[in-house]
């Protein structure tokens, strides 16, 4: 029988690579972003070379009566969700604390910290009753390292780090597992989000360097949500090779 899995921010990058793995072995699949032809996109490509069955939802993590009109009106079959990949976030802005954008830092810590929270908050209530989950956090070296004109994209994922510290304790009981997923530098749209659609000045994040992909941390949460039931794996921090630390990088 399948398992079903939901993933938030599922129309690029990781929240994407994640949701094909997933249906590649043996999971159906809900994916949420906010842009609409993409989400169709991916139920029809995921459809057509799986085979399971997928169910895309359009709405913005950042609005809590979004989240809760999307969510609750799933049918009973889908909210017997096994896994929930929290993927959905971003960086806004590359900024001195004394220059930032209000935009910029609102954008973040409505994305990445309250909207982690408002589909936690729901998807783990189907969880509980059944005595089985398992809820994935998509992290950051940035959860773990400060670095220059990041500090409030740093501090939204020391936030995801204490939350998923502390659904681990909170839900143990419920026998729900908790993982947090921290990825270094990975080449998605990250960067192109971040400088507001810059292309030049994101490509240059990558010059030098083979960075992680998107599939690699597919392939890690893969392996964290497919472990025998007595296992958990608490976090994984993965780095590209040519990089050491959040601003330590090793270019050609």
């Amino acid at each position: 029988m399948k398992k079903i899995a939901l993933v938030t921010g599922a129309t690029a990058g990781i929240g994407k690579a994640t949701a094909q793995l997933l249906a590649r072995n043996n999971f159906d699949v809900i994916i949420t972003g906010r842009r609409n032809n993409l989400l169709a996109e991916l139920k029809t490509a995921i459809e057509s070379e799986t085979g399971a069955q997928v169910l895309p939802l359009c709405f913005d993590v950042q609005i809590y009566n979004e989240v809760v009109n999307a969510l609750e009106s799933l049918p009973d079959r889908w909210k017997n969700t096994d896994v929930l990949i929290n993927n959905a976030g971003l960086a806004a802005g590359l900024d001195f604390i004394q220059e930032g954008s209000l935009i910029d830092w609102e954008q973040m810590i409505d994305t990445n910290v309250k909207g982690l929270l408002y589909i936690t908050r729901i998807v783990s209530g189907w969880m509980i009753p059944k005595k089985a989950g398992h809820i994935v956090n998509i992290g950051s070296i940035a959860g773990r390292e400060v670095y220059e004109k990041g500090s409030v994209y740093c501090a939204t994922k020391f936030a995801v780090d204490a939350l998923s510290r502390g659904m681990r304790i909170d839900l143990v009981s419920h026998n729900i597992k908790v993982t947090c997923i921290e990825p270094g530098m990975v080449n998605t749209e990250f960067s192109l989000v971040r400088f507001k659609g810059d292309r030049k000045r994101a490509d240059k994040v990558y010059e030098g360097v083979t960075p992680l992909y998107a599939e690699d941390i597919a392939e890690a949460i893969l392996f964290a949500v497919t472990r025998p039931p007595h296992v958990n794996i608490n976090e994984m921090l993965i780095m590209p090779t040519a990089q050491a630390a959040a601003t330590i990088v090793h270019r050609e």
